[in-house]
């Protein structure tokens, strides 16, 4: 039995109708998933001689593939190195704690993941949150605490916000960090990766802004259709997380299959730009059929791939979901307290395989569900 203080948390989620499960995907349309160009279903590439990676990288674990894919991506993201991790939890968890002592601070967005917040929560540093992409709040923040007994300040923010769709203002917040000493800035580009630029490169290369970023996070279980993440960033940093990230020490390393999904992937996604484009094509789409039909006060205009239609209360939020899903297509909604309560909304996912129809009659089901609810 779990203790009476355990079990407790576990009713108030079934009162407040906020209790998670797990759920398997029963053949519906999809508007939920992260595949946003349908890598998961590329074919599997052949594999070595080895299925296990038989240890951590620092032991056992390390071969030339791990090298080779790291240059691979190193290459592909315009920076001098690039260091795998197993998720991107693990990256986050790894790279943030290692790079900080209480001596520093850490300032991020208000709606950064959690395994950002998780990577934060484990290290030592003070930390202070600005307001959601509020770059005048972070200014304020920088000029009150950056050049105290000049600590090292990290900036920690993400190209697209996953619960929100949302980008910051990349160009102006790296113009405010140079204007201070011993900031760095820490980026997350997750959901950015395979959607944002037209090879999908993500947000920092399509701005051209890669060489002001002292750290970028990508990872590989989303539009890449693998598993798996990196760090991006100079050669010494590299060096650095090889000897004091602990979740990269610590760890047994990606097995070869993984790295072949990853290199194979990266190598799609310079040879045909089609998925990128058509990914695009869909967003495009979709932003108009909003407006056609009457929902745009509903929904906060996306670029990307992640598109948020706000209906507030778990109640009813669950309720058009259900409705969605009986006539075959897979839409989530996102509860609080994964969200703040009034904020509760449908989260929908668009792919690069979504056909022009299945857009428009998923969007013109939500519209009279909306009118009925």
């Amino acid at each position: 039995m779990l203790p009476d203080k355990l079990q407790a948390l576990i009713g108030m989620r079934h009162f407040s109708g906020s209790l998670r499960s797990l759920k398997v995907s029963q053949h519906k349309v999809d508007f939920s998933s992260n595949d946003y160009l349908g890598f998961s279903k590329l074919p599997l590439p052949s594999t070595s001689d080895s299925n296990g990676a038989t240890g951590s990288r620092l032991l056992s674990g390390h071969t030339e593939l791990h090298s080779h894919v790291e240059n691979q991506i190193a290459q592909f993201h315009n920076t001098p190195a690039a260091l795998l991790f197993n998720s991107g939890y693990d990256a986050n968890i790894g790279l943030i704690p290692a790079l900080t002592d209480r001596t520093d601070l850490i300032l991020f967005d208000a709606l950064v993941h959690a395994s950002l917040r998780d990577g934060i929560q484990l290290s030592k540093a003070k930390s202070l949150k600005f307001r959601h992409n509020d770059l005048a709040h972070l200014e304020i923040l920088l000029s009150k605490f950056s050049d105290a007994d000049q600590r090292e300040v990290y900036v920690i923010t993400e190209s697209v916000f996953s619960m929100d769709g949302d980008m910051p203002q990349l160009e102006s917040m790296i113009k405010l960090i140079n204007k201070y000493n011993n900031v760095h800035l820490i980026l997350d580009e997750a959901h950015a990766l395979g959607v944002i630029g037209n090879n999908g490169e993500g947000l920092a290369q399509k701005l051209h802004l890669e060489n002001d970023i002292f750290a970028r996070v990508v990872t590989y279980g989303k539009a890449m259709g693998a598993h798996g993440a990196a760090v991006l960033g100079s050669s010494d940093l590299k060096e650095y997380l090889i000897n004091f990230a602990r979740s990269f020490i610590y760890t047994t390393a990606l097995p070869q299959h993984a790295l072949l999904c990853i290199s194979n992937a990266y190598r799609v996604l310079l040879e045909d730009q089609k998925p990128v484009e058509q990914l695009h094509d869909n967003i495009a789409l979709f932003n108009k059929l909003v407006l056609q039909n009457g929902l745009r006060l509903r929904f906060r205009e996306s670029e990307t791939a992640i598109q948020i239609c706000t209906i507030s209360s778990n109640e009813k939020v669950k309720k058009v979901a259900s409705v969605l899903q009986k006539e075959g297509y897979d839409v989530r909604a996102i509860l609080s307290p994964t969200v703040l309560k009034g904020e509760e909304r449908l989260r929908m996912c668009l792919h690069s395989f979504n056909t022009k129809e299945e857009i428009t009659l998923m969007l013109e089901l939500l519209a009279i569900t909306l009118q009925r609810l």
